[in-house]
């Protein structure tokens, strides 16, 4: 009895052991991902990134419109508008993060904050730029799709979790805990509606949930390369005064 169970647990051991073996590595699984939507030259041919799209409060009847404008090394101006509430207005110049709201004026990110804003300003950086280690963590099946698990940890900040189909080798979400001045948010993305926009297939539609909220993001229009109107990612005079007292050591919280 005891040598039959000893070669069941020997033989569920060396089963698992196997399918683990089976797994690609996550450099594999991140560079397919290049390739199947694009490629690195497609890639590194992209200078400037112009986003429009919707996006709606799941069971709040709250709409928004948002607008994105990226553009290499890593300057960024994001708008969203929400209905009856006002501007939300992000982005990054010259090594400077900022947001600004109204429930919570201007402000500087720092930190791991800052480090997040920088790298999601980036339009055309290679992973390994961005990310100093990825490792696959397993399989999980999202919804009727069986998906690779990768681990990737930023230069800075913490790591944050990839699944990727594995046939189709198409991102299907990312997990990660968002640094706010809320406090941290763990959050959930699910993308889809992959359509191609120049020689790059990008998904459209965003489903993200975090605190008890769920929206919904529509893409409606992905221009690369398109011509950014002069000044567009110039920092703000409130901002910009901000990044003045940053520098000096001062505090950046708004009226301080």
């Amino acid at each position: 009895m005891i040598r039959s169970i000893a070669i069941m647990i020997f033989a569920a051991a060396w089963i698992w052991t196997a399918a683990a073996e089976e797994l690609p590595k996550a450099d594999a699984i991140l560079d397919k991902y290049v390739e199947v939507t694009g490629g690195k030259v497609a890639y590194k041919n992209i200078h400037s990134v112009t986003t429009t799209g919707t996006m709606e409060f799941v069971g709040k009847g709250i709409k928004a419109t948002l607008t994105s404008y990226k553009a290499e090394p890593a300057n960024s101006y994001n708008i969203i508008d929400i209905e009856g509430v006002g501007k939300f207005e992000s982005g990054t110049n010259g090594g400077v993060a900022w947001d600004r709201n109204p429930l919570q004026g201007p402000r500087i990110k720092e930190g791991e904050e800052k480090a997040a804003a920088l790298r999601d300003a980036n339009v055309n950086a290679a992973w390994r730029e961005l990310f100093k280690k990825a490792e696959t963590a397993g399989s999980e099946t999202i919804g009727d799709q069986l998906c690779y698990k990768v681990v990737l940890t930023p230069n800075e900040g913490r790591p944050e979790t990839r699944y990727y189909n594995n046939k189709t080798n198409l991102l299907v979400r990312v997990t990660k805990t968002v640094k706010s001045p809320m406090g941290d948010i763990p959050a959930e993305i699910s993308v889809s509606d992959y359509k191609k926009e120049g020689d790059i297939l990008l998904p459209h539609k965003l489903q993200q949930k975090g605190l008890g909220q769920e929206y919904v993001v529509v893409l409606e229009k992905i221009e690369q390369n398109a011509e950014i109107p002069k000044g567009r990612f110039d920092l703000p005079d409130d901002i910009k005064a901000l990044a003045e007292k940053s520098k000096a050591g001062g505090k950046t919280e708004p009226g301080k």
